[in-house]
């Protein structure tokens, strides 16, 4: 999804999304909205959700926001964005907080990699492609760490771990472009 659901409000002012953007915990707010919640509570640490109530970490605009940044109203919003990104988006996240993100990153990993107009710089792709084709291979081979011939399904569980490890690293590297990508990389 490209950009908020076409049916739905803004949960903050409960209108129309004006410069939409996107949370980490998947929920959309309006831009001016998430940061008036962020300013009326504690502005050194991160918000919460209002729907969810997950730490938001990170935000990312839409595609359509960063083609408008010439616009004062939406350069206001996307340099209190990034501002926000730059003190919270590339905090060392806790393993609980990682595996919620999960679904969030590698929703929209597999969308970019998928979109012939989006590009990912060739190294992150590289990564991408290089873990997730190591996993596998790990996954499918008779070599195994706990032998699923011996020990059953307990013998799945070292397959399940890899890939696990697998889609946390992906995520990672994937946060990490969006971190740069929308506030991390400017100084």
């Amino acid at each position: 999804m490209e950009g908020p659901p076409s049916n739905d409000l803004c949960s903050v002012c409960h209108g129309d999304y004006n410069n939409p953007c996107q949370a980490n915990c998947s929920h959309w707010f309006c831009g001016s909205c998430i940061m008036q919640v962020w300013r009326h509570g504690s502005t050194v640490r991160p918000c919460k959700c209002p729907l969810c109530r997950r730490q938001i970490t990170l935000l990312v605009p839409t595609e359509d926001l960063l083609r408008q940044r010439y616009d004062p109203e939406v350069a206001e919003v996307l340099q209190n964005i990034e501002a926000y990104n730059r003190l919270f988006g590339g905090q060392a996240t806790g393993l609980v907080q990682r595996m919620q993100d999960l679904p969030f990153l590698l929703r929209r990993l597999l969308r970019e990699l998928m979109d012939p107009h989006r590009t990912l710089p060739l190294v992150i792709k590289a990564r991408v492609y290089i873990a997730m084709i190591s996993s596998a291979a790990y996954i499918v081979s008779p070599v195994d760490i706990i032998p699923e011939a011996i020990l059953g399904i307990f013998g799945l569980l070292d397959d399940v771990l890899i890939a696990l490890i697998c889609f946390l690293y992906v995520a990672s590297v994937y946060r990490s472009v969006l971190y740069f990508r929308h506030g991390g990389s400017r100084a």
